[in-house]
């Protein structure tokens, strides 16, 4: 399958009946939980800007940014196993499982891909 013929996300939804509700997604039954350890690690940042602001020291600062990368990457495993859960498991019930499974690689390796 080439890059031109790969299914996007896009396509999903276009092969999915139209909603008139609200969906429900992975991470819908945690989304409190979810919007909780956003705001957390949105404080977090908010911290290191005061850090360069009152001239830190270089490792300080780059200790609570890998301390932010993790807390993203959890957010972020928490959403792919939602994702997995839920999302894909429905998509393979209504015959999707190519395409779900292609959009959940296309993700993980996104995530991946770290400088």
């Amino acid at each position: 399958m080439t890059t031109s013929e790969t299914p996007t996300r896009e396509a999903a939804r276009e092969e999915a009946p139209a909603r008139t509700d609200t969906p429900t997604r992975g991470y819908t039954a945690t989304k409190d939980q979810l919007q909780t350890r956003l705001r957390r690690i949105e404080g977090q940042v908010r911290g290191i800007e005061r850090m360069v602001d009152d001239d830190r020291y270089c490792i300080d600062v780059l200790t609570q940014i890998s301390a932010i990368q993790a807390a993203l990457d959890k957010v972020a495993l928490g959403l792919l196993d939602g994702h997995v859960r839920h999302c894909v498991a429905e998509g393979a019930e209504e015959g999707k499982s190519d395409v779900m499974s292609t959009e959940l690689m296309a993700a993980v390796g996104r995530l991946m891909r770290r400088g």
